[in-house]
């Protein structure tokens, strides 16, 4: 039967109106994380800007740049997608936005931003504007991750136009003990 009112028709036109406005704000908040991403991705010596705009590429560049494992962007989204099914998956969300803000706050600070800046990161795209359109240069300069030489934390990857991110100068051998006081034992002379 014909609704006299139209009122499942305004309904139904009002909602695939709704979706369609969700769409392009969802594109258009996309393109410009992208072009904020592809900022941060030139200061940081990162060769070719169409790595800021491939989904899920993207945020593993990201984690390698915040010197983490690119791959537990993976890990994270294919664990969330199998795991859907049970009412698990969002705690593979939850690890990844962990993944992401660790490798915000190490951004961050090679971009010589204070690390309570990584609390604004909980708005991609006013964080990623900051750091791509301000001023500040890359510095890698900057001491090892806590998660350094941990090995699920630790990246190890290498890849053909991202730089490598841990800097030599604090790549040192293991700490040897100081020679013993003179007149202690184990002294030699």
């Amino acid at each position: 039967m014909l609704d006299p009112s139209g009122y499942y028709g305004a309904t139904l036109a009002s909602a695939i109106l709704m979706l369609f406005l969700t769409f392009v704000f969802a594109v258009a908040l996309y393109v410009v994380s992208a072009y904020f991403l592809s900022k941060v991705f030139a200061k940081a010596g990162v060769e070719g800007s169409w790595r800021a705009w491939v989904p899920f590429y993207n945020m593993m560049v990201f984690s390698k740049l915040g010197d983490l494992s690119p791959w537990l962007v993976l890990y994270c989204l294919g664990g969330g997608i199998v795991l859907s099914w049970t009412g698990l998956g969002f705690l593979f969300s939850l690890a990844m936005l962990a993944v992401t803000g660790m490798a915000a706050y190490r951004v961050g600070l090679k971009l010589g931003a204070e690390p309570a800046m990584v609390a604004l990161w909980l708005l991609p795209v006013v964080w990623l504007g900051l750091m791509g359109l301000g001023k500040a240069s890359w510095n890698n300069a900057i001491s090892p991750a806590p998660w350094a030489g941990q090995g699920f934390l630790e990246d190890r990857t290498t890849w053909a136009g991202v730089p490598a991110q841990t800097p030599t100068q604090f790549h040192q051998q293991p700490p040897t003990m100081p020679p013993p006081a003179p007149g202690t034992q184990g002294y030699s002379a």
